[in-house]
């Protein structure tokens, strides 16, 4: 639930992030959310990579191998350095990357400024990806909660200052909106490095047992960048997806991310759910206990689905207040209602994936927590290309609307969990372990 809180955290920046540059304005929305897929997109593989520490981290500690801990937890950080660096380069190409998008030229513009602000900050949220790895793979998850608490409490004041221009701080828009978020990883990652330097922590190592190690670097990569490659994966559909409905027009686009970032709601703890599932699971498998796993999975299920039925209900029944949240206020109401009645019927499309979605969230992570993390990237590459990409730019051809769209993107989530229990439900991964095989301490 700390890993839930965290991740809740994290959705509530998002969320007033957008929130702000909507009634900021109808173009900085527009802009906000493509270009924020983009650079997740192009920070997912470093991110789920340095984050992949936390599976490690827990089957060391189901071995009882404390000492390798340290380790393997610098060889994250390693993995965070390299991403800074991809990054930074990637924010010199902003230009030339939404230009490909065909929006039209303000939004580019403001596309590339929010693009390459979050690049240039990519690699303080992957140190603290890192970090965060080794709290979350030992089962410390509240340091990782008042991280991030604090980070949103930091972030949201700082968001609304930097975009309006309120007392001493200058009105940035969309520009300010990127640094406030840069700003509050900045925070988060701080919390957690002085949080590893406690004294308790000493029998880590961390002091001493800092240097590269290619082999298990290596290691860290082979099954830490399928984990990654799989949210890169996710994230690239998703982007095609809201580049071809931003070829449709403003409206379509804005109401598309206005059912997108409400949707974060769900996604974001749901993130914290399976960040939850695989460390169980890894300090299962590292004990040497694979029955235990099942018992996991069912109450990680639970779990999700109780927080989906609320969510739904509130989807269902009151869409209006939320949607109307997100009205710019140089708009007029009486255009505003057109985007608002498109993201009723988003909102519907969105609770008929929602569970599934839940289903394939607790089922991969299973998978990932026990290292079966080649299929999971192989299964998704192979949905994406054939579900979710090949349907989108097939539609974009026949010249297809926007309900189109996201009929495509719900039958891809239905079929991904689809898959994704299958694989779980062989039981392969009973068989697998990602560090080395010890007896338990």
């Amino acid at each position: 639930m700390p890993l839930v809180a965290s991740l809740a955290a994290t959705t509530v920046m998002e969320f007033t992030d957008r929130l702000f540059l909507a009634r900021y304005s109808l173009d900085a929305i527009a802009a906000a959310t493509p270009a924020g897929i983009m650079a997740l997109l192009a920070m997912t593989i470093f991110v789920g990579t340095a984050g992949y520490v936390a599976v490690f981290v827990a089957q060391y500690k189901g071995q009882g191998r404390y000492d390798l801990i340290g380790r393997i937890v610098w060889q994250g950080v390693y993995v965070a350095a390299l991403g800074a660096v991809v990054l930074g380069a990637l924010a010199l190409r902003a230009e030339d990357i939404f230009r490909w998008g065909g929006h039209p030229e303000v939004l580019r513009d403001l596309e590339a400024t929010y693009f390459r602000v979050l690049c240039w900050g990519a690699g303080i949220h992957l140190l603290g990806a890192a970090l965060g790895g080794f709290f979350t793979g030992l089962g410390r998850t509240r340091v990782v909660m008042l991280a991030n608490v604090t980070g949103m409490v930091v972030n949201i004041p700082l968001d609304y200052c930097l975009i309006n221009g309120v007392g001493p701080f200058p009105q940035w828009g969309i520009f300010g909106a990127g640094l406030a978020t840069a700003m509050s990883w900045g925070v988060i990652t701080l919390i957690l490095g002085l949080a590893m330097l406690r004294p308790e922590h000493a029998g880590f190592r961390f002091r001493s047992d800092w240097g590269f190690r290619f082999r298990l670097w290596l290691r860290l990569l082979r099954y830490g960048l399928p984990s990654g490659m799989e949210f890169f994966l996710d994230i690239l559909g998703f982007t095609v997806f809201v580049f071809v409905v931003g070829r449709l027009g403003t409206l379509e686009l804005a109401a598309t991310n206005i059912a997108l970032n409400v949707n974060a709601l769900a996604f974001m703890p749901l993130v914290g759910f399976s960040m939850g599932t695989s460390t169980l699971v890894g300090q299962a498998m590292g004990a040497g206990r694979p029955d235990e796993v099942p018992m996991v999975v069912r109450a990680s299920l639970i779990l999700t689905f109780a927080y989906l039925g609320a969510l739904s209900a509130i989807f269902l029944l009151a869409p209006g207040p939320v949607l109307y949240l997100f009205q710019p206020r140089d708009m007029d109401p009486a255009a505003f209602a057109a985007v608002a009645e498109m993201g009723r019927v988003l909102l519907m499309i969105v609770v008929a994936y929602l569970f599934f979605d839940g289903v394939s969230f607790i089922v991969y992570a299973a998978l990932k927590g026990a290292g079966d993390t080649m299929f999971v990237m192989v299964s998704r590459l192979g949905l994406v290309l054939a579900v979710m990409v090949g349907p989108l730019v097939l539609g974009v051809w026949l010249g297809l609307g926007l309900y189109y769209f996201w009929g495509v993107s719900c039958t891809f989530l239905v079929l991904l969990s689809v898959v994704g229990w299958w694989r779980y439900r062989q039981g392969k991964w009973r068989n697998m372990l990602v560090v080395e095989w010890t007896r338990p301490q």
